[in-house]
């Protein structure tokens, strides 16, 4: 457990079985240019068929594939989604 503001955080690996259901929710809440890290060595490596015309089907498969391509940290808190470390988000969100 980890603890923001107060609040006690289930920390979970992205690559765990669990998680591969989220993406789609993710992807449908925060937008795929949100979730999928393009900036990665993994998405560079990718054959270009592969990063051409990623729609959220597309995106889905791509991050369930390769977890390592999701945007980190991501905390769903309340309804909310949280993507990525944006300090006044957070800030904004834990306070």
């Amino acid at each position: 457990m980890a603890r923001c503001a107060g609040r006690r955080l289930r920390v979970s690996r992205l690559q765990e079985a669990g998680h591969r259901s989220g993406q789609a929710a993710w992807i449908e809440t925060a937008g795929v240019d949100t979730v999928l890290n393009r900036r990665g060595t993994t998405w560079r490596k990718l054959p270009e068929a592969d990063k051409a015309d990623v729609d959220a089907a597309k995106a889905v498969r791509l991050l369930q594939d390769n977890p390592s391509m999701i945007k980190r940290p991501i905390v769903e808190d309340g309804g909310a989604l949280l993507v990525g470390f944006k300090e006044d988000e957070w800030s904004a969100h834990f306070s």
